[in-house]
């Protein structure tokens, strides 16, 4: 259960993010157990596990719906977008292979505002180039 508050408490925080809040509750559990915990919380699809390039996996609450993310950069800041509306080409598969498709996942990359600002300019549209 402390794994699981340390997850709500902390999304999109890595294992050993995790193991430390779990630690601040508990006073002593070890870092196999919290892997062993996010590992059986995921397969009861009580948590999510996403793992951006470059980036340890992560870890979060928000689970049932097809939401993505956005990650910066700079920081590695993540935060949930919600899914795309309207149309969206690249999220239906053209051929599906045979496999039944129950999630698409699309991560956004840009710099959040904090680093944005940090670095003295936000991007405008006009210079933002697309990746």
């Amino acid at each position: 259960m402390a794994v699981l508050e340390a997850v709500w408490a902390h999304p999109h925080a890595d294992a050993e993010t995790l193991a430390r809040a779990a630690r601040a509750g508990l006073g002593k559990v070890s870092t196999q157990a919290v892997y062993d915990v996010l590992a059986a919380l995921s397969s009861a699809g009580l948590i999510r596990r996403i793992e951006p390039a470059g980036s340890p996996a992560r870890y979060e609450a928000r689970t049932g719906d097809n939401h993505h993310h956005i990650v910066c950069r700079q920081c590695g800041e993540i935060a949930d977008v919600d899914c795309a509306v309207g149309e969206t080409p690249c999220l239906a598969a053209q051929d599906s292979h045979g496999f039944v498709i129950d999630e698409a996942e699309v991560t956004y990359w840009g710099t959040c505002p904090a680093c944005s600002t940090a670095a003295g300019s936000i991007p405008s549209a006009s210079t933002h180039h697309p990746l």
